[in-house]
Protein backbone atom coordinates (compact mmCIF):
# COMPACT_ATOMS: atom_id res chain seq x y z
CA UNK A 1 0.00 0.00 0.00
CA UNK A 2 1.06 3.45 -1.13
CA UNK A 3 0.86 5.47 2.68
CA UNK A 4 2.32 8.70 1.68
CA UNK A 5 -1.45 9.55 0.54
CA UNK A 6 -1.76 10.12 4.62
CA UNK A 7 1.34 12.70 5.32
CA UNK A 8 -0.06 14.91 1.92
CA UNK A 9 -3.40 14.76 3.58
CA UNK A 10 -2.52 15.99 6.86
CA UNK A 11 -0.50 18.31 5.33
CA UNK A 12 -3.71 19.58 3.49
CA UNK A 13 -5.63 19.71 6.73
CA UNK A 14 -2.76 21.14 8.97
CA UNK A 15 -0.82 23.53 7.13
CA UNK A 16 -2.69 24.92 4.19
CA UNK A 17 -6.56 24.59 6.11
CA UNK A 18 -7.73 24.54 10.01
CA UNK A 19 -9.07 21.34 10.62
CA UNK A 20 -10.08 20.02 13.69
CA UNK A 21 -10.59 16.45 13.81
CA UNK A 22 -12.81 14.70 16.87
CA UNK A 23 -13.71 11.37 18.12
CA UNK A 24 -10.74 9.75 16.43
CA UNK A 25 -9.97 7.97 19.70
CA UNK A 26 -13.16 5.80 18.84
CA UNK A 27 -11.56 4.03 15.67
CA UNK A 28 -10.34 0.46 16.40
CA UNK A 29 -6.23 0.87 16.11
CA UNK A 30 -6.41 -3.13 14.70
CA UNK A 31 -8.68 -5.08 12.27
CA UNK A 32 -10.37 -4.38 9.37
CA UNK A 33 -12.25 -1.00 9.31
CA UNK A 34 -14.69 0.93 6.75
CA UNK A 35 -14.93 4.79 7.14
CA UNK A 36 -18.25 5.94 5.86
CA UNK A 37 -18.40 9.67 5.39
CA UNK A 38 -20.53 12.08 4.13
CA UNK A 39 -19.89 14.38 1.09
CA UNK A 40 -20.25 17.55 -0.21
CA UNK A 41 -16.92 18.94 -1.73
CA UNK A 42 -13.35 17.28 -4.23
CA UNK A 43 -11.68 18.03 -1.03
CA UNK A 44 -13.64 15.26 1.60
CA UNK A 45 -11.59 12.39 0.46
CA UNK A 46 -8.27 13.91 0.73
CA UNK A 47 -9.27 15.76 4.33
CA UNK A 48 -10.69 12.44 5.48
CA UNK A 49 -7.19 10.61 4.56
CA UNK A 50 -5.46 13.21 6.36
CA UNK A 51 -7.74 13.30 9.78
CA UNK A 52 -8.13 9.30 10.06
CA UNK A 53 -5.55 7.76 13.10
CA UNK A 54 -5.13 4.60 10.24
CA UNK A 55 -3.98 4.36 6.88
CA UNK A 56 -6.39 3.93 4.22
CA UNK A 57 -7.87 3.37 0.39
CA UNK A 58 -10.89 5.61 -0.69
CA UNK A 59 -13.38 4.70 -3.48
CA UNK A 60 -12.88 7.60 -5.66
CA UNK A 61 -15.15 7.70 -8.94
CA UNK A 62 -13.51 6.30 -11.87
CA UNK A 63 -13.96 10.05 -13.55
CA UNK A 64 -10.94 11.23 -11.33
CA UNK A 65 -8.50 8.73 -12.82
CA UNK A 66 -7.11 11.05 -15.65
CA UNK A 67 -4.24 12.89 -16.66
CA UNK A 68 -2.14 14.24 -13.59
CA UNK A 69 -4.44 13.59 -10.90
CA UNK A 70 -5.09 10.09 -12.11
CA UNK A 71 -1.88 9.18 -11.96
CA UNK A 72 -1.65 10.68 -8.47
CA UNK A 73 -4.59 8.76 -6.83
CA UNK A 74 -3.43 5.19 -8.48
CA UNK A 75 -0.30 5.68 -6.69
CA UNK A 76 -0.93 6.60 -3.35
CA UNK A 77 -3.69 3.60 -3.47
CA UNK A 78 -6.97 4.89 -4.07
CA UNK A 79 -9.60 2.62 -5.78
CA UNK A 80 -11.75 3.67 -9.11
CA UNK A 81 -15.21 3.08 -9.06
CA UNK A 82 -18.14 3.56 -11.81
CA UNK A 83 -20.88 4.47 -9.45
CA UNK A 84 -23.27 3.41 -12.02
CA UNK A 85 -22.18 -0.47 -10.04
CA UNK A 86 -18.96 -1.67 -9.88
CA UNK A 87 -18.39 -5.61 -8.21
CA UNK A 88 -14.87 -5.47 -9.15
CA UNK A 89 -14.03 -2.34 -7.19
CA UNK A 90 -16.17 -4.07 -3.74
CA UNK A 91 -14.28 -7.32 -4.63
CA UNK A 92 -10.76 -5.24 -4.33
CA UNK A 93 -12.20 -3.05 -1.16
CA UNK A 94 -13.12 -6.44 0.35
CA UNK A 95 -9.64 -8.02 -0.28
CA UNK A 96 -8.39 -4.85 1.46
CA UNK A 97 -10.67 -5.58 4.29
CA UNK A 98 -9.77 -9.11 4.68
CA UNK A 99 -6.25 -8.23 5.12
CA UNK A 100 -7.36 -6.34 8.34
CA UNK A 101 -6.31 -2.94 6.37
CA UNK A 102 -9.07 0.02 5.99
CA UNK A 103 -11.46 1.28 3.24
CA UNK A 104 -12.80 4.98 2.95
CA UNK A 105 -16.17 5.07 1.04
CA UNK A 106 -17.97 8.35 0.66
CA UNK A 107 -21.44 6.23 0.36
CA UNK A 108 -23.65 9.14 -1.29
CA UNK A 109 -21.87 8.67 -4.22
CA UNK A 110 -22.33 12.34 -5.20
CA UNK A 111 -21.46 15.72 -3.47
CA UNK A 112 -24.28 17.54 -2.65
CA UNK A 113 -25.30 18.45 1.04
CA UNK A 114 -24.26 16.22 3.05
CA UNK A 115 -26.99 15.00 5.23
CA UNK A 116 -27.21 11.57 4.13
CA UNK A 117 -30.53 11.32 2.57
CA UNK A 118 -29.96 8.66 0.47
CA UNK A 119 -26.77 5.89 0.13
CA UNK A 120 -25.48 3.54 -2.29
CA UNK A 121 -25.82 -0.29 -1.67
CA UNK A 122 -21.95 -0.63 -1.64
CA UNK A 123 -20.73 -0.02 2.45
CA UNK A 124 -23.57 -2.80 3.02
CA UNK A 125 -22.41 -5.04 1.04
CA UNK A 126 -18.39 -4.79 2.34
CA UNK A 127 -19.81 -4.58 5.87
CA UNK A 128 -21.92 -7.69 5.45
CA UNK A 129 -19.23 -9.49 3.05
CA UNK A 130 -16.18 -8.93 6.29
CA UNK A 131 -18.07 -8.09 9.39
CA UNK A 132 -15.98 -5.29 9.23
CA UNK A 133 -17.21 -2.33 11.47
CA UNK A 134 -18.35 1.03 9.90
CA UNK A 135 -17.11 4.31 11.24
CA UNK A 136 -19.38 6.84 10.22
CA UNK A 137 -17.82 10.34 9.93
CA UNK A 138 -19.00 14.01 9.56
CA UNK A 139 -16.78 15.97 7.26
CA UNK A 140 -17.75 19.77 7.85
CA UNK A 141 -16.63 23.11 6.58
CA UNK A 142 -15.64 21.99 2.80
CA UNK A 143 -17.92 23.66 1.15
CA UNK A 144 -20.54 26.08 2.25
CA UNK A 145 -23.73 27.27 0.84
CA UNK A 146 -23.01 29.07 -2.81
CA UNK A 147 -20.20 26.97 -3.61
CA UNK A 148 -19.82 25.00 -6.51
CA UNK A 149 -19.03 21.33 -5.23
CA UNK A 150 -15.84 21.84 -7.06
CA UNK A 151 -14.74 24.61 -5.20
CA UNK A 152 -11.28 25.15 -3.56
CA UNK A 153 -11.70 27.03 -0.28
CA UNK A 154 -9.56 29.29 0.73
CA UNK A 155 -6.31 28.58 2.53
CA UNK A 156 -6.30 28.30 6.70
CA UNK A 157 -10.30 27.41 6.49
CA UNK A 158 -11.65 25.59 9.33
CA UNK A 159 -12.85 22.08 8.76
CA UNK A 160 -14.04 19.61 11.24
CA UNK A 161 -13.65 15.68 10.60
CA UNK A 162 -15.26 14.18 13.04
CA UNK A 163 -15.43 10.27 13.92
CA UNK A 164 -18.63 8.21 15.35
CA UNK A 165 -18.49 5.07 17.09
CA UNK A 166 -18.30 2.06 15.28
CA UNK A 167 -21.35 0.06 14.11
CA UNK A 168 -21.76 -3.68 13.51
CA UNK A 169 -23.70 -5.11 10.39
CA UNK A 170 -25.43 -8.01 11.48
CA UNK A 171 -26.93 -9.70 8.86
CA UNK A 172 -30.44 -10.47 9.73
CA UNK A 173 -31.84 -14.28 9.55
CA UNK A 174 -34.84 -15.25 7.53
CA UNK A 175 -34.89 -12.38 5.13
CA UNK A 176 -33.72 -12.85 1.79
CA UNK A 177 -30.19 -11.56 0.36
CA UNK A 178 -31.76 -8.33 -1.15
CA UNK A 179 -33.74 -7.84 1.63
CA UNK A 180 -30.55 -8.08 4.05
CA UNK A 181 -29.12 -5.54 2.28
CA UNK A 182 -31.65 -3.15 2.34
CA UNK A 183 -31.97 -3.25 5.93
CA UNK A 184 -28.25 -3.17 6.20
CA UNK A 185 -27.52 -0.17 3.93
CA UNK A 186 -30.45 1.87 6.08
CA UNK A 187 -29.19 1.00 9.27
CA UNK A 188 -26.37 2.65 7.49
CA UNK A 189 -27.66 5.80 6.04
CA UNK A 190 -29.71 6.31 9.72
CA UNK A 191 -26.22 5.96 12.06
CA UNK A 192 -24.50 8.07 9.12
CA UNK A 193 -26.92 11.21 9.16
CA UNK A 194 -28.03 10.95 12.89
CA UNK A 195 -23.55 10.99 13.13
CA UNK A 196 -23.60 14.08 11.12
CA UNK A 197 -26.29 15.83 12.65
CA UNK A 198 -24.95 15.74 15.82
CA UNK A 199 -21.75 16.84 14.45
CA UNK A 200 -23.07 19.78 12.54
CA UNK A 201 -24.58 20.77 16.41
CA UNK A 202 -21.52 20.06 18.53
CA UNK A 203 -18.86 21.98 16.25
CA UNK A 204 -21.34 24.95 14.82
CA UNK A 205 -20.49 24.33 11.19
CA UNK A 206 -23.83 24.21 9.12
CA UNK A 207 -24.15 21.87 5.96
CA UNK A 208 -24.12 23.65 2.67
CA UNK A 209 -27.47 24.50 2.17
CA UNK A 210 -27.89 24.46 -1.64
Amino acid sequence: MNRWSRPVGRFLDHALYATDVVGADTVPSTGAVIFAANHISALDGPVLVGAAPRYMNVLVKQEMFTGFLGRVLQYSGQLPVNRAGDRRALQTAKAVLDEGRCVGILPEGTRGGGDVAAISGGVAWLALATGAPVVPVAVLGTRHTGERTGHIPRLRRRFTVDFGVPNYIIAQPGLTGRKRMEVATELIREALATHVAEAVASSGMALPGD
